[in-house]
């Protein structure tokens, strides 16, 4: 695989690629977690402990990635999580991660912070889309989001129920970074030091005429990213958001509805009771809750309490195909991946983001063949051992 000017091979090349590419209150935004980052570390430290138990002389000869969820066929046990950042890090990353996701038969997350209208993405990128959303305060306007999804044919609603308030990242008060995006003495110096970027990016939004904005917001907040505004227009999280608001939800969604963020055997049980067709075991990547449990440690409980009713997903931390072994040999029925894509993204557009799943895909098959494991459905626990 070659992308650029050098090899990359792995995950942590990707992100060096993009390191090198990327201003540093970009990369950072995209790369960091929440205060000391020990959320992000814990979330690789979890698949860490747990090693693999190899079966042996095991015919592997006819292995395959291949499973379903929901009843629909998948090449490969990976969806897109939902990122607000990929436009920014090429121009129009967000159609190109969408693309790369239908090429290669992931589904693909489209978040409410996106640049690119779900229209858009609906129309122009194809393949299984997801929408996710943060509830505003003004509950009508995010039903009307939820309409526009719908319309646009979008096929599941995730729901981020993590993030009730902003959290403490530190890193992007140093960095001068904000959105809408503010020009001053911290960031301005990182620009200018990456012109591939400052050209390649923001020099064709500029010549396009057509600067991003919040395009699946109300149009009254449809402001760009260089918007003069205050930050207090985004509005996105109303701190007295609860399970009564997933029960509205479910009644105006068609569709299928997840729900994003469970940590907790309990909360899973109530995201069931309360019309929950899946559940995302997620920390937000490490974003939210420095001290929070790796979503990884937290599988276990929360599949047992489960018990199958509904499926199980989990994402944060993800950064090998075997990890993705890992988590369904633990009992998730698919993971979501972020940052990986994202780095993608950011060195290559579609095709970086397309060599990453692929990526996975080739180290999820090699894994599953030394382990003796040829398809999804032979993992499960006795693949693991626990130290």
């Amino acid at each position: 695989m070659s992308i650029g000017p050098r090899h990359l091979y792995n995950f942590h090349d990707f992100r060096e690629q993009a390191r090198r590419r990327l201003p540093r209150s970009l990369f950072e935004f995209v790369d960091c977690g929440t205060e000391d980052g020990v959320a992000v570390r814990n979330n690789r430290a979890a698949f860490e402990r747990v090693k693999l138990a190899p079966k042996v002389l095991v015919d592997v000869s006819a292995r395959s990635t291949a499973t379903s969820l929901f009843g629909v066929p998948l090449r490969l046990p990976i969806a897109i999580a939902p990122t607000g950042s990929a436009g920014l890090l090429w121009y129009e990353g967000e159609l190109a991660l969408a693309r790369a996701a239908a090429r290669a038969g992931a589904p693909f997350s489209l978040a409410t912070g996106s640049l690119t209208s779900l229209e858009r993405v609906a129309s122009e990128a194809g393949g299984r889309l997801w929408f996710q959303l943060y509830m505003w305060k003004q509950k009508d306007l995010s039903y009307q989001l939820v309409g526009r999804a719908a319309d646009a044919g979008f096929e599941s609603l995730l729901v981020t129920v993590d993030a009730a308030v902003p959290s403490n990242r530190e890193y992007n008060k140093r960095n001068g970074f904000n959105l809408p995006f503010r020009f001053n003495r911290d960031n301005v110096p990182g620009m200018l030091a990456h012109p591939g970027w400052l050209l390649g990016v923001m020099g064709r939004y500029l010549a396009s005429g057509n600067l991003p904005r919040f395009e699946n917001y109300p149009p009254h907040m449809q402001a760009g990213i260089l918007s003069r505004r205050p930050m207090e227009w985004l509005a996105l999280r109303p701190d007295s958001l609860s399970w009564p608001d997933l029960l509205e939800l479910r009644r105006i969604w068609p569709r299928r509805l997840v729900v994003k963020g469970i940590l907790r055997p309990d909360d899973a049980e109530r995201a069931i009771d309360n019309g929950a067709d899946a559940i995302i075991v997620s920390n937000h990547g490490g974003r939210m809750i420095d001290s929070s449990v790796a979503p990884f440690d937290a599988l276990p409980a929360i599949a047992a309490r489960v018990r199958g009713r509904i499926p199980v997903l989990l994402d944060s931390g993800i950064t090998r195909g075997s990890d993705v072994v890992k988590a369904l040999a633990m009992g998730a029925a698919c993971v979501l991946v972020g940052r990986a894509t994202l780095f993608g993204t950011a060195v290559a557009g579609e095709a970086g983001a397309s060599a990453v799943l692929d990526m996975l895909h080739d180290e999820m098959l090699t894994t599953m063949s030394l382990i003796g494991c040829p398809r999804v459905a032979d993992l499960g626990p006795d693949c693991l051992h626990q130290l």
